[in-house]
């Protein structure tokens, strides 16, 4: 099939997908249409809850596998959208509606690599195609409930809207519930020990330090505490217990494990991760991939932002069309040529690292 057949094909598709609801945990709808899609173009699938995934035709056990990943899930729309989001609209080369960005150009760009790859017997990869759910709340029912049925993977290229540039480092989160310890007492007499202030000192550790090592590609670790509560509601009563919560973005330097212990032999508060599961993501600048997207023209940086790339055991990269921008924006957009220039970044991507034309 050619190139432009992929490009006409993958814009009815986003097109369908936009009018369709699919917000985290309701992506139904847009997975029956993505299976359809499948059958329409003699591809069989496999569905597990709204995740779809497919194999090359000429699938080989005995060679490394690629896998080819973006999600079908949105954000609920922004309030101060002037349009309605699931009326896919064309205006001045702009698609718009909401997932149209982050991240249907993806999705449907790295579907038209996959079926220009399909039918080749010839590769030295095996080419594996998943459209997973529940991306934007990190749901344990999207692309990590299927990992466990998925062929062993060897090197993922995640679809992200990059602008095509190769994100080869992506920071990791993690969450932590903090709780200080006091002693309640009247605030009008010297009673209680003041677990607010107990807090205020471990906040404020929080705030200042700096873990040393700094990454090339991230920079340096970032943690914010973005909530703060105590036990009691009464103006007049000191509290004993004060709860927060910091934000940790992490990068290749530190495990999550690492950095939690250094955390808690700096603070007197109780601590505690809410998860471990979304770590920090690196490739390295020498490997194949990267040297085919540098060969490309594209440039190279590392991600602040966290996608199912942290739940992928494997070596991976983020790339895809779109501007990260735009995402979660109100009137969401992506412009026609992205689509068409982010199904050949992908297309030229596979073939360099498959020495193939």
């Amino acid at each position: 099939m050619c190139i432009e057949k992929h490009y006409e094909d993958a814009v009815q598709l986003l097109k369908q997908l936009i009018a369709t609801p699919s917000f985290s945990k309701e992506e139904q709808g847009t997975a029956k249409i993505l299976g359809q899609f499948m059958t329409d173009k003699g591809v069989a699938y496999n569905q597990h809850l709204n995740n779809i995934w497919a194999l090359n035709k000429h699938f080989d056990p005995a060679k490394p596998t690629i896998l080819l990943n973006s999600h079908h899930d949105t954000v609920k729309p922004n309030p101060q959208y002037t349009r309605d989001p699931f009326a896919p609209t064309v205006e001045d080369g702009k698609l718009f509606g909401l997932g149209s960005n982050d991240a249907g150009g993806c999705l449907v760009s790295l579907l038209a690599a996959f079926l220009h790859f399909y039918e080749k017997n010839d590769l030295p990869y095996n080419i594996v195609v998943a459209i997973t759910a529940e991306e934007e709340i990190s749901g344990v029912n999207g692309i990590e409930s299927i990992l466990n049925v998925l062929p062993e993977i060897d090197l993922a290229i995640v679809g992200e809207p990059t602008k095509t540039d190769l994100a080869v480092a992506e920071k990791g989160l993690m969450v932590l519930d903090c709780v200080a310890h006091g002693k309640a007492g009247h605030a009008a007499r010297d009673e209680g020990e003041n677990a607010l202030y107990n807090a205020m000192d471990d906040i404020n550790w929080f705030r200042t330090y700096r873990f040393p090592k700094v990454s090339e590609s991230l920079g340096p670790v970032k943690m914010s505490v973005t909530v703060v509560q105590t036990s009691n509601k009464a103006h007049n009563v000191v509290p004993a217990e004060c709860s927060f919560v910091v934000d940790i973005r992490a990068t290749d330097q530190y495990t999550l494990e690492e950095m939690l212990e250094v955390i808690k032999q700096h603070v007197k508060c109780d601590v505690t991760p809410r998860s471990m599961r979304m770590r920090p993501s690196f490739i390295p600048r020498d490997h194949a991939l990267v040297k085919a997207g540098l060969s490309l023209g594209k440039q190279l940086y590392g991600s602040p932002t966290t996608s199912d790339q942290a739940l992928i055991p494997a070596t991976s990269v983020k790339v895809g069309p779109g501007d990260s921008a735009r995402s979660h924006t109100a009137d969401e957009f992506i412009y026609l040529e992205e689509i068409r220039q982010g199904i050949d970044t992908y297309i030229k991507l596979l073939s360099i690292v498959n020495g193939v034309n």
